[in-house]
């Protein structure tokens, strides 16, 4: 994709998000927008996985350890044809697979995710089952920066480095805020890096919302070779909307008619002025 395409796949995400989590009135709206520059570059750059071969066992796998924004997921995953975007208009609703969290009921999901810390030890164990199968498909993971003082991550941490594991890639969705505050103030993780680096993985810092320097990053994986890589993406909570950017209140707020439509209304003034 060339860049003024990528962002307008970016902004018609976007609206996306903000048009289901609307319509259900329920979602992790601040959040979703935070990562989803991330998995636009993923699915549409980066791995080797589609509804063509979501069968395959050579293909890439990726995990969303952040499993409370799936919105941003099923969006995506609707763009690339794993199932009907009709589909998520039941989002939320009784009966409907298309819960707050990702399930394997969902085409294309490839692990049930959403209690804090399941992603990270969930992608190590499938990065040693490649290595184990002799298989050069890699596995991805994206992690909130809230989810991070869970004590499984950095125990996933440690195997990962032990065993080689240079075939995972983990990215930080680093937006800094979470449902109760900042996450330097409800359990300060910094710094990440030196943390990751100290337990035997490469480390790189990106800006999580430029589409350029994320497809440069993930296309260089891994960072060493014989290392997990890790991607620090500095991102913003709420980007894209001003009056969500950095607000707590958004971590799952639900826009108001008003509000939604002012919101529809930037995203398209940033695509015309872009």
């Amino acid at each position: 994709m060339g860049n003024l395409s990528a962002l307008a796949k970016s902004i018609g995400y976007r609206k996306k998000i903000l048009k289901y989590i609307y319509g259900a009135k329920a979602g992790h709206t601040g959040g979703s927008l935070s990562c989803i520059d991330i998995l636009n570059v993923l699915y549409n750059e980066i791995m080797n996985v589609g509804p063509e071969n979501i069968k395959s066992p050579d293909r890439d796998r990726y995990i969303q350890s952040k499993g409370h924004c799936v919105e941003a997921l099923f969006v995506v995953l609707a763009d690339k044809g794993f199932f009907p975007e009709s589909d998520l208009e039941t989002l939320c609703r009784y009966k409907s697979h298309y819960i707050g969290h990702p399930t394997k009921k969902v085409n294309g999901v490839e692990q049930n995710t959403g209690a804090l810390g399941h992603g990270l030890p969930l992608s190590v164990g499938t990065a040693i089952a490649a290595k184990l199968d002799d298989k050069d498909y890699k596995v991805f993971t994206l992690l909130g920066d809230g989810e991070l003082p869970e004590g499984s991550n950095w125990e996933a941490a440690l195997t990962a480095a032990h065993y080689k594991l240079d075939n995972l890639c983990a990215i930080i969705d680093h937006n800094k805020l979470q449902i109760t505050g900042k996450t330097a103030d409800v359990c300060n993780t910094d710094p990440i890096d030196q943390k990751f680096e100290s337990f035997g993985w490469s480390v790189r810092h990106v800006d999580g919302h430029n589409l350029v320097q994320l497809k440069e990053v993930l296309s260089s994986l891994p960072f060493e070779a014989g290392k997990p890589s890790m991607v620090i993406a500095h991102t913003i909570k709420g980007k894209g909307i001003s009056y969500m950017e950095h607000q707590i209140k958004w971590h799952h707020g639900v826009p108001s008619d008003q509000e939604y439509e002012s919101a529809l209304q930037e995203l398209d003034n940033t695509l015309a002025s872009s």
